[in-house]
């Protein structure tokens, strides 16, 4: 029995798999009150709304490295996305899912560009709980959830640019990302050699 317990003791995060309950583990009004709280702080060292979408965007950049140890490390039989559509569906399924208990609601390729995707979130759970004032209506917190998204393509080997903004009546936030001219190229060239 003591073997048992010392062994459990020595057991890092990493070895634990994931959860297989649907239940998130943080309870949402914890979750809310600390994010509002971050979002507060953030918004009284600011000067403008683009200086608070970049500081959010920076934490979300923080989970997002951390996401890839989280979800790549504990994999059991790792495999490496190397095609731009897989890591996009991988983020909308599996990604969202473990970070907001639910998957993203729809990606979409824009029809401009073939470097620039967009991932749609209805009512993000970050936005739910953060009162705007009628003059900052532009403001948007799903910027922290950009910046996870960014940090997350760009720690996998996809460099890109992620923005989000308000769309259909200021309910929806679209995640515009834009992939670097190396990803696309190669993602041409494996296109081409399979």
């Amino acid at each position: 029995m003591a073997a048992v317990r010392r062994q459990k003791a020595n057991e890092t995060v990493f070895d634990k798999s994931l959860p297989s309950k649907s239940k998130p583990e943080v309870n949402i009004s914890t979750f809310a009150f600390l994010f509002s709280e971050v979002v507060q702080y953030n918004q009284q060292r600011v000067t403008s709304l683009a200086q608070l979408h970049e500081k959010l965007a920076d934490l979300g950049r923080h989970v997002g490295f951390r996401m890839i140890d989280l979800l790549c490390v504990r994999d059991r039989a790792p495999k490496r996305e190397t095609r731009i559509v897989n890591i996009l569906w991988f983020i909308q399924k599996t990604v969202w899912k473990t970070l907001f208990g639910k998957e993203a609601d729809r990606l979409e390729q824009a029809t401009a560009t073939e470097a620039t995707y967009y991932l749609f979130e209805d009512e993000p759970l970050v936005n739910k709980f953060v009162s705007v004032p009628k003059e900052q209506s532009s403001f948007n917190c799903a910027a922290f959830m950009a910046g996870t998204v960014e940090a997350f393509l760009c720690g996998v080997q996809f460099p890109c640019r992620v923005k989000a903004f308000l769309v259909k009546e200021q309910t929806t936030t679209a995640f515009e990302i834009t992939f670097e001219d190396s990803v696309i190229e190669r993602d041409k060239r494996l296109e081409a050699n399979k």
